[in-house]
């Protein structure tokens, strides 16, 4: 299995012939506005521009998982950073075959998305010879999360591969810690931007629940939603500097924007 980190909660899954999309935020650099206009430096986002090596990876896509979008299909309160009008766009144009959370295709069918696949939480279906399930996520700590788009981590058991869990945008609950007892993954990914916006709490895994998380993964971690958005404050280093106090920087990859990680069930 190879991971083509492209930028942020994007990135691309390859295994064997499937070259599977993750939460495609595919604009330029400043296209969106800010996420955070008093908590954090106001800029547009994303603040920076996908590698030079996307538009070769995302030539090859034949699927695509998002994780979630939206809530209660108002545009305004979609969530541009895991599906923007260019992933829109990019979807529409390749007829891109998806699955997303069940509530969920009613507003992305409506915008001419392909859904092939529409989870439950807990139901595990056949997917691509293997296996998927959606566990669910909530997306802050406090009132905050009900305004959310509350969508879905995502396990996913291909054949000859690592298992893997993308955990989404989510703070460290009840049932991500079943998920990952129950499933044990040799893969976890970590929303790890400690994101918030200008009401409420938190809105992703603060510093020691990115930790807490790591030390309950059975085996690797990769670390995304880094130093693309103006509302995730967590630098790459700063992560790094905390798993290197807490003894965990073995276990953990922070990739670079348009990193290709490798891993097989030989390494992990």
């Amino acid at each position: 299995m190879k991971i083509h980190h492209l930028r942020n909660a994007t990135f691309v899954i390859e295994s064997k012939e499937n070259f599977i999309l993750i939460d495609p935020m595919l604009c330029s650099a400043g296209a969106l506005p800010p996420f955070s206009r008093i908590k954090h430096r106001s800029k547009p986002n994303p603040l920076v521009d996908l590698p030079d090596n996307a538009s070769k990876i995302l030539a090859k896509v034949t699927l695509c998982l998002i994780t979630h979008s939206q809530k209660w299909g108002i545009e305004a309160l979609t969530h541009t950073d895991h599906l923007d009008q260019a992933g829109k766009i990019f979807l529409q144009k390749h007829h891109t075959p998806v699955a997303s959370l069940k509530n969920d295709a009613p507003y992305l069918k409506k915008h001419k998305i392909n859904i092939t696949t529409e989870l439950k939480y807990w139901e595990t279906e056949d997917f691509l010879g293997g296996k998927i399930t959606a566990v669910p996520a909530k997306h802050g700590h406090g009132f905050i999360y009900n305004l959310m788009a509350n969508g879905a981590g995502i396990i996913l058991n291909l054949p000859d591969e690592p298992s893997i869990y993308i955990s989404g945008d989510t703070v460290l609950t009840d049932d991500v810690k079943k998920a990952l007892k129950k499933f044990q993954p040799d893969i976890t990914v970590v929303a790890a931007g400690n994101a918030s916006i200008d009401i409420g709490g938190d809105i992703l895994m603060p510093l020691e629940e990115i930790l807490e998380f790591i030390k309950l993964s059975p085996s690797k971690v990769i670390a995304n939603h880094l130093e693309a958005l103006n509302h995730c404050p967590i630098t790459r280093k700063q992560l790094k500097d905390a798993l290197i106090k807490n003894d965990l920087l073995e276990k953990v990859y922070i990739p670079e924007d348009g990193e290709v990680l490798e891993i097989t069930l030989y390494n992990i």
